[in-house]
C-alpha cells in the first residue's frame, strides 16, 4: 500500500462521527502530533468496532480482529479495500459513523503509511497489541459474543488491553521529537496504562447499564462497584501527576490540554454517576464550564488539573 489515505478534513469528518472526547481534545494537540494522534485514534477505534460488534459471532469478531492486525503488518490496498467491504456490508455495529469509519480503512491506513515512520511505528504496535487483547477477551467469552469478567483483577487486564495500551501509545508520540520531556520519560511511562485504566473504569462504571443489555458484564458479581469506584479515583489522581509533571517539564501547552481535558471530564462523570447511577453523562454546558476552567488555568500558568480527595 502507498502512503497516502485520507486528507485532513477526511479524517476529521470521520473523529467528529466517532468521538465526542476525543473530538474535543485531539484539535489542542499540536501539528504533527495532532494528526498522529488522529490516526491512531481511528485505528484504535475500528478494533473497538469489531470487540463490541453485538451482532456478530465471536468467531467473526476475532476473525475481524485477526485480520485488521495482519493488514497493519503488511499494509496491501486490494486487501484493505476487500476486507472494508466485507467488514462494513456485514455492519458491525448500529452506529452508523462506526460503519462508515470501517468503510474507510483503506484511507485511514493509508494515513498511517503517510506519517513519519518515528510515529507509524509505535501507533502499528500499539493498535496490534491491542487488537490481540481484545481478541483474548472476546475468546473468553460465549460462541454469540457474550462477555462476564468474574474478578478486579480481570477488569484491570480488560482495561489495560483495550485503554492502558492507548495511554503507552500515547505517552511515546509525547516523546516524540521533544527534548525537554527526554527528563520525564520514565515517570511519564511508569503513569501511562493508569491513565488509560482510569478513563476506561470511568466508562464502565457509566456505561455499565447499556453494556449489560449488549451481553457484556465488565464488572462481575462478586466485585464491588465501591472497589471500582476507588481504583478509578486512584487512577486518576496517577493521571494528574501525569498531567502536572508534564507542564512541569515545558510541554507545548496543546498536549498539557489533551491530557487534562478528558480527566476533569472523567472526573464530573464520576461524580455524576456515583449520585446518579449508570447512564448519567456530563452536560455540554457542564463539559464547556470545563474547558474555559482549563483555559483560564493554562493562561495563568497554573495547573489545569486538581488532584482529587479520595473517598
Amino acid at each position: 500500500m502507498a502512503p497516502g489515505g485520507a486528507p485532513p478534513a477526511d479524517l476529521e469528518r470521520l473523529l467528529l462521527q466517532t468521538s465526542r472526547t476525543f473530538a474535543l481534545s485531539i484539535p489542542l494537540l499540536p501539528e504533527p502530533t495532532r494528526r498522529e494522534v488522529t490516526v491512531a485514534y481511528l485505528l484504535f477505534r475500528i478494533a473497538d468496532t469489531f470487540e463490541d460488534a453485538a451482532r456478530w459471532s465471536a468467531a467473526d469478531r476475532m476473525s475481524a480482529l485477526a485480520d485488521f492486525a495482519a493488514l497493519l503488518r503488511h499494509p496491501s490496498t486490494p486487501e484493505a479495500r476487500r476486507l472494508a467491504s466485507e467488514w462494513s456490508a456485514a455492519r458491525p455495529s448500529g452506529h452508523e459513523g462506526y460503519v462508515a469509519l470501517v468503510a474507510e480503512t483503506p484511507a485511514v491506513v493509508g494515513a498511517l503509511l503517510a506519517l513519519a515512520p518515528e510515529a507509524a511505528a509505535p501507533i502499528r504496535e500499539h493498535v496490534v497489541r491491542s487488537a490481540a487483547g481484545m481478541s483474548e477477551f472476546v475468546a473468553r467469552g460465549t460462541a454469540s459474543g457474550q462477555l462476564r469478567l468474574a474478578r478486579l483483577a480481570d477488569l484491570r487486564d480488560y482495561c489495560y488491553a483495550v485503554a492502558g495500551i492507548v495511554g503507552e501509545m500515547l505517552t511515546e508520540l509525547f516523546l516524540l521529537r521533544r527534548a525537554e520531556l527526554a527528563g520525564t520519560a520514565e515517570f511519564l511511562r511508569s503513569r501511562a496504562r493508569l491513565f488509560g485504566e482510569g478513563l476506561q473504569l470511568v466508562n464502565i462504571l457509566k456505561d455499565s447499564d447499556a453494556d449489560a443489555a449488549e451481553g457484556r458484564q465488565y464488572i462481575g458479581p462478586d466485585v464491588e462497584r465501591r472497589d471500582v469506584f476507588s481504583l478509578a479515583r486512584l487512577d486518576l489522581e496517577a493521571a494528574a501527576e501525569y498531567i502536572l509533571r508534564l507542564q512541569a517539564a515545558g510541554a507545548a501547552r496543546g498536549i498539557v490540554a489533551f491530557t487534562a481535558l478528558p480527566v476533569e471530564l472523567a472526573w464530573a462523570t464520576l461524580a455524576k454517576v456515583e449520585t446518579n447511577g449508570p447512564g448519567a453523562k456530563v452536560s455540554r454546558l457542564e463539559v464547556e464550564a470545563i474547558r474555559e476552567r482549563l483555559d483560564r488555568a493554562l493562561d495563568r500558568g497554573e495547573p489545569p488539573v486538581r488532584v482529587q480527595p479520595t473517598a
